[in-house]
């Protein structure tokens, strides 16, 4: 199955979701972007990783990487594997002497040992295609064209209005939304850079029956 080298973009704060943080990995070769939601301590143990940043005592991370290097295990890469229902699954892939095992593993905790091992991150094509984003390259910073009588054009019934958050105030549940609307409003989130909101609502829109 073909895989998707990616690097990680950053690691915010969540708005829509308390005490959480949206890890946003990104393809190196393309503007494809992975939001990953995950939970404070995980956030921490990868920011600590990324900046090689170690405590008086080690960490279940740290100590993992010591006890691998011990016994002459090597992470070679970490790899996600699956994307269902809303619930993203990676894969270990390492190395002892001439054996490779699999091991199974939440992203989160991968990604913070990939850090650590300083190896490869990657996705497989199929969880790119159903849970990644695409993010323009250059934005369309001109305004919508006025009409003749000098007001904007008109928005139907139902429409989106001029922001996120205008949209936002007029329902008060997003599952009572349509397929279409939600696209919208994905777009929206990620043209305003809301990866939290962007990854709710690309599950919501996965959750909807096909037809």
């Amino acid at each position: 199955m073909n895989k998707i080298a990616l690097e990680i973009k950053g690691l915010l704060y969540s708005e829509s979701q308390s005490g959480a943080y949206v890890l946003i990995l990104g393809d190196k070769h393309s503007m494809r972007r992975l939001p990953i939601v995950i939970g404070n301590s995980e956030a921490q143990a990868i920011a600590l990783g990324m900046e090689d940043m170690k405590g008086s005592r080690p960490l279940t991370h740290d100590l993992f990487k010591k006890f691998a290097e011990t016994y002459g295990v090597e992470l070679m890469e970490v790899v996600i594997t699956r994307f269902r229902e809303g619930v993203f699954y990676a894969m270990l892939v390492c190395k002892q002497g001439d054996e490779l095992a699999m091991i199974d593993a939440r992203p989160s905790d991968a990604i913070a040992l990939a850090v650590r091992f300083n190896c490869p991150i990657a996705a497989y094509e199929n969880v790119m295609e159903e849970a990644g984003i695409e993010m323009d390259e250059v934005k369309d910073m001109e305004a919508a064209p006025e009409d003749e009588a000098g007001q904007g054009p008109d928005e139907d019934e139902g429409s989106l209005g001029s922001s996120l958050d205008d949209f936002l105030t007029q329902y008060e549940r997003l599952d009572n939304l349509s397929v279409d609307q939600l696209q919208k409003l994905l777009q929206m989130a990620i043209d305003e850079e809301d990866y939290a909101k962007a990854a709710e609502l690309r599950d919501l829109i996965n959750s909807k029956p096909p037809f």
